[in-house]
Parts: structure tokens; C-alpha cells; sequence
């Protein structure tokens, strides 16, 4: 912890912008003006979709720890009351609604990623835990219209690229997710009359929300309030960030284990290395940068202390450390020993051939089937694109695994 609140406010900026984590602020001149008074809590929401977060939500996190490491408090937000709404920013379509008993289900669930990473308590700086819901279903609908949606204009509404998109496609967009907005603007409200909270913190994607929230405090109790928000995650190949082929990155070890929950980072591309140890792990931004200057196969130990270290903040080092000896077990000690059939082919070559010489599918159509079955994998992520080539930059130390179901599995080695 930082010992002045001006240190306190330096440091947070500093190293959140050092780390990649800032992409807007609304007022930072005025941030580090209110968080030079002392100890500002900030707060990030999150509704409750399904019964636990995935990496997608890392960031936040991760913002909220660096918030608490820096002297200042963080605040989760349980979206109870929002999520019998459904977000609908940048979404296609209206999320199916959830029943009460499914929301306090996932309510559940999430609560459980926070605790490896935030210390909870009754301290200055110690996070706490708050349910919208705790205002939004005792909300009397004409007089929060009357006090509240007034200083909504329905034309700023409309020019928020969250709604924006949607009506130029000409989507549905129902008048209960067009109340949504004023939820969570109602929530920053909330949550600076009772807490004194001044900051909302959340991806791109809210930022039009979060400056409706901070232009309500504003209005209504003519005070400051300040937004920050994160950039966009995606995967040097385009791909959003807590999504694989096999489905989501789970936080919660009871949906994935730390063992496969370690071999996502280590299957890092090698593009993100860097960007990622800055994100998602501790060490020091020159650490960072040195393992992120490694090229060749060098840049496997590079992945491999990633997913260490992003392992060890959420599962705990001890079963990091499993899970990387359970690695190097199962598949170098394999290749080193020779211990696994292997194949020598010309790189790049294409999945479905080298499953064919590789004696795992008779033919391409049985390879294609295979794939469609999620039954075919490579370096233990599983494939999902028929067209998938095997480079160079799938081999490690040398060599890549291909596997067919749990038991089958072969070496491909650049001939």
C-alpha cells in the first residue's frame, strides 16, 4: 500500500496506464484531485449471467486488485436487479430472461472469483461486496421516472453506439432494455449516496453508461463523479478474449481445473505474450518486457511463466506449480523421451492430412467428422475449424501435439 492518499492516486494511474488497463477517463485531472482528499472506492458491476465469470471478466478484476493494491477501495457490484433486465450493449439481440431462482444461483457462483484476488473486510480499503438489487426492486416505477428518467434525454439515448448499432440494423430492442441505461445510472447514484462512491470502472463498452451515471450524480446531488473505462480484449487473431473453441475460460475451478485453466495461457499466441503478463500477472513491468523480447522457442518460457503466474493469482501457487509439473510430464518429458509416436511433415500443412499420417483418421472425411465431434486436438486445445493449417508456430520444442479423443496422440515434428 502506498503511504499518502497523492501517492496513492499516482501510483493507481500509473500503473494501471503502465499495464494497459486505461483506454478512457472522463475528468483526470479531477480523479486525481478527489483521490488526493484520501481513500476513493470505485466500483465495477457485474450481472449475473451465468453461475460463474471467465477470463472476458479477468480485466476488471484486475483492475478493482490494483485499485485495493494502491490504497484505494474497491467495490463489486452484484447486478441482482439489472440482470431481470439484460445488458444489451453491443448485443444483437435481447438476452433470454433469467428466472430469480437462476440470478441468486449465479449470484453464487460469481462470488466465489473475487476471493483469491481481493482482501474483503470493514477496513478503509478492504473491497466490499453490494447487490443492486437491494434498491432496484423496491423502486416505485412513475416516481423513479419522475426523479430519475427526466434527466435522461431520449435523443443521447439514441446516439449511444450501443443503441445506435442495434436500431441501424434494424434489431429488436425492447423498451425493457432501453430502461437499462437508466438502471445503471441509478446504481452510480445509489451507490455515491450511500457509499460516497465516485468512480465507475468497466470495459469499453459502458462507457456510454457509465458517463449517463456520472452526469446523474452530478445533476442530482451536484457533486463530481468520475468514469474510467478498459480497452477492448482481443487476441492478436481477432479473437474475443475468454473464448476458445472448446467454450469459455472459466474462473471457477468446479467449471475448469487449474491444469486447464494454466494450459489456456500457455497456449497463448505469441503476439499477446507481452500485452498479457502485463494484464494478468504481477511481475514487473521490466520482467514483463524482458520475456516479451524473447523470440523463437525461447518465447515458450516466456508462456509458460504467464501461465504460471496468471494460475498462481486465481488457483494459488501451489497448484500453479502442480499444474505446470503435470505439463512437463504429460507432454516434454513425453517428447524428450520419445515416449509418443511422432511424424515429420512440411510446415504448414493442414490438420486434417497430418490426422490422416498420423494414423488418427483413416481419411479426411473421418478427420472432418472428428473435428465436428470437438474430438481432435492440438497442443490439448481443442480444433473447431476444418481449414486449420499447423505452422511453426505451433511446435514447442520442437514439436506439436495431436491428439485424437483422450488417449491417442502423436507428435508432429517440421521436417
Amino acid at each position: 500500500m502506498s503511504d499518502t492518499p497523492t501517492q496513492a492516486t499516482n501510483e493507481f494511474l500509473r500503473l494501471a496506464r503502465e499495464r494497459g488497463y486505461i483506454h478512457q477517463v472522463t475528468d483526470e485531472a479531477g480523479l486525481v484531485a478527489r483521490m488526493a482528499e484520501g481513500v476513493l472506492p470505485g466500483y465495477i458491476g457485474f450481472d449475473c449471467t451465468a453461475d460463474s465469470l471467465h477470463v472476458g471478466s479477468l480485466m476488471q478484476i484486475m483492475l478493482l486488485r490494483l485499485l485495493q493494491r494502491t490504497g484505494n477501495k474497491p467495490v463489486v457490484l452484484m447486478g441482482g436487479g439489472t440482470s431481470k433486465v439484460g445488458d444489451p450493449s453491443f448485443r444483437d439481440e435481447a438476452r433470454p430472461l433469467l428466472t430469480d431462482e437462476q440470478i441468486e444461483t449465479n449470484k453464487a457462483g460469481i462470488r466465489r472469483a473475487f476471493e483469491p484476488f481481493l482482501q474483503f473486510g470493514s477496513g478503509p480499503t478492504d473491497a466490499i461486496m453490494l447487490d443492486n438489487a437491494a434498491w432496484l426492486d423496491e423502486l416505485r416505477y412513475i416516481p423513479f421516472l419522475r426523479e430519475v428518467g427526466r434527466h435522461f434525454s431520449v435523443n443521447r439515448m439514441l446516439s449511444m453506439d450501443s443503441v445506435r448499432l442495434r436500431l441501424e440494423r434494424e434489431q429488436a430492442f425492447s423498451f425493457l432494455e432501453f430502461n437499462y441505461m437508466l438502471l445503471q445510472g441509478y446504481d452510480f447514484l445509489e451507490l455515491y449516496r450511500r457509499h460516497g462512491i465516485a468512480l465507475q470502472m468497466g470495459g469499453s463498452d459502458q462507457w456510454g453508461n457509465i458517463i449517463m451515471g456520472a452526469d446523474l450524480v452530478r445533476r442530482m446531488e451536484s457533486a463530481s463523479a468520475f468514469g474510467l473505462t478498459t480497452p477492448l480484449l482481443t487476441t492478436a487473431s481477432g479473437t474475443k478474449m475468454g473464448k476458445t473453441a472448446s467454450g469459455a475460460v472459466w474462473l471457477n475451478a468446479d467449471k475448469l481445473s487449474p491444469y486447464d485453466y494454466w494450459q489456456f495461457w500457455r497456449n497463448t499466441e505469441d503476439a499477446d505474450v507481452g500485452r498479457f503478463l502485463l494484464l494478468f500477472t504481477e511481475l514487473p513491468a521490466e520482467e514483463c518486457a524482458r520475456l516479451a523480447a524473447l523470440h523463437g522457442a525461447e518465447v515458450n518460457e516466456a508462456k509458460k511463466v504467464l501461465a504460471t503466474e496468471a494460475t498462481a493469482l486465481l488457483h494459488g501457487r501451489a497448484a500453479a506449480e502442480e499444474a505446470a509439473g503435470t505439463a512437463r510430464a504429460t507432454f516434454e518429458q513425453g517428447m524428450a523421451a520419445e515416449t509418443l509416436p511422432s511424424i515429420t511433415a512440411q510446415l504448414p500443412a493442414g490438420l486434417l492430412d497430418l490426422a490422416v499420417a498420423a494414423g488418427l483418421a483413416a481419411s479426411k472425411g473421418e478427420a472432418r467428422r472428428l473435428v465436428g465431434q470437438s474430438g481432435l486436438r492440438l497442443n490439448d486445445e481443442v480444433v473447431s475449424d476444418i481449414a486449420r493449417e499447423v505452422t511453426s508456430d505451433d511446435l514447442r520444442d520442437g514439436a506439436a501435439k495431436l491428439s485424437a479423443g483422450r488417449k491417442r496422440h502423436v507428435l508432429v515434428r517440421a521436417g
